[in-house]
């Protein structure tokens, strides 16, 4: 082989080598990192109530694109974690003036979101189960009876829903940050996915 081809061999070699090691640490990150979205939203789930981002962040200074910073001071930002192999997790707000939306995210990232145009007589009320649980609340549920929630299979036993109010007016903030307190994150009891509106 000619020092010419030996050479576009190695370069190719040493390209290949390259992306496969680069793709190889970029799918790793998530396993090996502890301090990941889900990883730090863990801490709300013994909340009733969204705990706000900037304590999730640790402090003042969120960490940046890491799922649970704030890009606009506009905007008021909280979650809620949540195990379904407690039960299913019943999330519910209601809507004002402000713009409001829900997202539940995963460990892959984020699978549903919905904003306040959604509600339901100025509720939300979002239920996040897995299949199973799903497919038990079907059974029990009585077929007169009508039920406006949203329910939601997720892919995985554990998760967070992110909560933001978008605040129009610097004066708007402290409204903004009060919607996200008063929405409320519950664990779902059988009985109750059996009920209207449960």
């Amino acid at each position: 082989m000619s020092p010419r081809g030996r050479f576009l061999l190695a370069t190719l070699s040493g390209l290949v080598l390259a992306g496969l090691v680069h793709v190889g640490v970029v799918l790793l990150i998530p396993r090996l990192s502890e301090a990941d979205a889900l990883s730090r939203a863990r801490s709300s789930e013994s909340l009733d109530h969204p705990m706000p981002v900037s304590t999730v962040a640790g402090g003042e200074a969120p960490a940046a694109e890491d799922g649970l910073s704030i890009p606009d001071p506009a905007v008021a930002v909280g979650l809620c974690a949540y195990d379904l192999t407690e039960g299913p997790m019943r999330v519910s707000a209601r809507t004002g003036p402000l713009m409001m939306s829900l997202a539940v995210h995963g460990r892959r990232g984020a699978f549903y979101a919905v904003t306040d145009q959604a509600a339901v007589r100025g509720a939300l009320d979002l239920v996040v189960l897995t299949r199973t649980q799903y497919d038990e609340a079907l059974a029990n549920a009585d077929e007169d009876e009508v039920s406006h929630d949203v329910r939601i299979v997720a892919p995985d036993t554990r998760g967070y829903v992110v909560v933001r109010v978008i605040a129009g007016l610097p004066s708007q903030r402290p409204a903004a940050d009060a919607a996200v307190q008063a929405v409320s994150c519950t664990v779902d009891s059988p009985a109750d996915e059996a009920k209207p509106g449960g």
